[in-house]
């Protein structure tokens, strides 16, 4: 009985531009993806039964709504699979915040069930299979830092930035889809005249939550403030340790920070 033990990371999104919306209701979008070293931890076993077990530490993903699940499940049926798999995660990157933890968890189960079931999957057809889960999911089984379009499966190759960022965390949990409905009905925020618009989610994210909206108002003039995805995650790159510093002191006592540093390829890049 093999197993496996996989590090699963997370992205950013330097920028995301939403586009048009498609026929199948679906938007096209335009955005830079810039993997991370911050990585949820996987561990995957052969067990001697059908079942698909998954145990998440901290307990915090509901069996229902886990992405991990339905991409086990669709390998299964798909390819007529007997054999039972034992999933052990340890998250690390958080929920909603924009950084593709859960998109990035089910490129790394593909990935690794391809390998250890001998399934010879190829490239273009893992893709088919990560687009159908999600729109971020594409992304972690190309496993290379891009500028994405389409709908997340289309990627051109982006020059690797040797950036440090400060990752700004607001332990609030926002949904991908609420927040394209959200986005959709077209909320207008009047803007400040220094406001970024590296993210076409922003003036709904401010919008919509007043503690997020307080902060980035405050400290916008002072530091280049970014936001990841559909939020609520927001960062700000750094350089040197003086710089880090004035950082740490305007992140709110009861909110996460994650120090990273850019990387070129997943350690997933290339299974087989």
């Amino acid at each position: 009985m093999g197993s496996l033990n996989l590090q699963s990371p997370a992205k950013i999104n330097l920028y995301l531009r939403v586009l048009n919306k498609r026929p199948d209701g679906f938007h096209d979008l335009d955005s830079a993806f810039q993997l991370i070293d911050l990585f949820d931890n996987i561990e995957m076993s052969d067990i001697d039964s059908s079942e698909v077990i998954i145990q998440c530490e901290p307990s915090i993903i509901k069996s229902e709504d886990n992405i991990i699940l339905k991409a086990i499940n669709d390998l299964k049926k798909d390819y007529k699979i007997d054999n039972g798999i034992e999933i052990k995660l340890k998250k690390n990157i958080p929920i909603g915040a924009g950084l593709g933890g859960g998109s990035s968890n089910a490129a790394s189960v593909l990935l690794g069930l391809n390998k250890m079931w001998g399934l010879d999957i190829s490239y273009s057809e893992m893709v088919k299979r990560g687009k159908s889960l999600g729109a971020d999911v594409p992304f972690f089984i190309h496993g290379e830092n891009a500028y994405v379009s389409g709908i997340g499966d289309q990627f051109r190759s982006k020059k690797f930035n040797q950036e440090k960022y400060v990752l700004i965390c607001p332990n609030i949990s926002i949904s991908t889809k609420e927040m394209f409905e959200y986005y959709s009905k077209g909320i207008n925020l009047p803007l400040a005249e220094n406001m970024d618009m590296q993210n076409s989610f922003l003036v709904s994210v401010l919008y919509k939550y007043p503690e997020i909206n307080l902060f980035y108002k405050k400290n916008i003039s002072s530091f280049d403030i970014h936001l990841t995805g559909t939020g609520s995650t927001m960062f700000i790159p750094y350089k040197h340790s003086d710089k880090l510093k004035k950082i740490m002191q305007i992140i709110p006592i009861n909110w996460r920070f994650f120090l990273t540093e850019a990387i070129q390829y997943s350690p997933l890049r290339g299974m087989k």
